[in-house]
């Protein structure tokens, strides 16, 4: 009996506890629920704080794009329209439209008319072009200097007060750095046309087939806005306005692919045409390619730094001076090469005549090679 009250004393005791604890819930519950309906204080002052920063974002937003519209105002009066065919008002939506026209983009580099665009725009060294400049005006051009591997050229045209483009620092650029390219998408119809993105890669390597011919444009800066046949040769610039990149090709298979070659590639050869007025370029006359390419065209090659000799120019200074297909460059005049870009602007600083000292490694052993440059044709 006595046993039978102990465990009717338990179940009560276990009940009540349940009881307790389903109304701690149920009350936890409601107080949570009034909680979350009550509105916090907020005094005048931290309001009209609150609206203040927000008023901020959007003024500096507004500013922001404020920038930006008179930026590419200004990079505007820089870009011509260049064409092979001198332009005969119609359209070029007709039959002889942009194809025949061979239409393209160009940047003012100075005010007496040095321009910079595309090798496959403009054409080879002497040959002519028509320049369409901001205020519909037509020149006569000629083509001062071409590197068709570079696809690169400088036309020249017989103007004064001209508006030239501001000059960056292609080596500062930055992946997811906003950038702009500025040209005419399909002719001067479309002239002056933006299209804005980011850069999405640097440093890219790309193979090109043309003609059944191989070839590969290196050290390129990769961006993801819109570059196209018209507006190739026109620059690429940052958010205050510098050309850092001149555009160049389009991946026709791969949307949002673009490719630019770094302005300072050329800064020496643009220098001295300012300075002087002309540009004598220094031969060294080799075909090489960066330590990235190799695995493209010999699994086999290994090597950690410099740069692979792919082809020596017969009638080239290298190949008077010993130079062979196969060695790899580490270095011109103790400076340390990693990339054809690095030995291109190196030569491209030196005058036809001068000499210069190579460091080769050849079957794995040191060697040094003094060569006299010679003068491109």
């Amino acid at each position: 009996m006595r046993y039978k009250q102990k465990e009717n004393h338990k179940i009560k005791k276990l009940i009540t506890l349940l009881g307790i604890i389903i109304l701690v819930t149920i009350a936890t519950i409601i107080l949570h629920n009034m909680y979350l309906e009550i509105e916090p204080y907020q005094s005048p002052l931290e309001e009209q704080m609150q609206v203040e920063r927000l008023s901020t974002t959007v003024e500096e937003k507004k500013e922001e794009s404020k920038k930006i519209v008179e930026v590419i105002e200004e990079v505007n009066e820089s870009i011509v329209g260049i064409s092979k065919i001198k332009s005969s008002g119609s359209s070029i939506f007709s039959e002889n439209g942009i194809s025949e026209l061979g239409m393209g983009t160009g940047v003012i580099l100075s005010e007496d008319g040095y321009i910079l665009t595309n090798w496959h725009v403009a054409g080879e060294k002497y040959s002519n072009c028509y320049i369409t400049i901001e205020n519909g005006k037509i020149y006569n051009g000629t083509v001062m200097w071409a590197d068709s591997d570079l696809d690169l050229a400088i036309v020249k045209i017989a103007a004064k007060g001209l508006t030239p483009i501001k000059i960056g620092d292609s080596a500062q650029v930055q992946v997811a750095e906003a950038v702009y390219a500025v040209g005419n998408p399909i002719g001067f119809e479309f002239q002056k046309t933006v299209t804005s993105g980011i850069i999405s890669a640097v440093d890219r390597t790309i193979k090109i087939e043309e003609e059944n011919k191989l070839s590969y444009m290196e050290d390129l800066i990769q961006t993801d806005a819109s570059i196209n046949e018209g507006n190739s040769g026109g620059p690429l610039v940052n958010v205050n306005g510098e050309m850092i990149g001149i555009t160049t090709i389009k991946i026709a298979s791969v949307e949002g692919i673009g490719f630019a070659v770094p302005i300072n590639t050329i800064k020496p050869i643009i220098q001295k045409f300012l300075q002087t007025g002309k540009f004598e370029e220094a031969f060294i006359g080799i075909y090489g390619f960066d330590r990235e390419v190799i695995p493209y065209l010999n699994g086999n090659i290994e090597f950690d730094s410099g740069i692979y000799v792919d082809e020596v120019s017969v009638s080239g200074p290298s190949y008077k001076s010993g130079l062979q297909e196969g060695d790899i460059i580490t270095q011109i005049d103790q400076v340390t090469l990693n990339k054809m870009s690095e030995l291109r602007n190196y030569i491209y600083q030196k005058q036809p005549g001068d000499n210069v000292t190579l460091k080769v490694l050849r079957n794995r052993r040191e060697i040094e090679i003094n060569i006299t440059l010679g003068k491109r044709g």
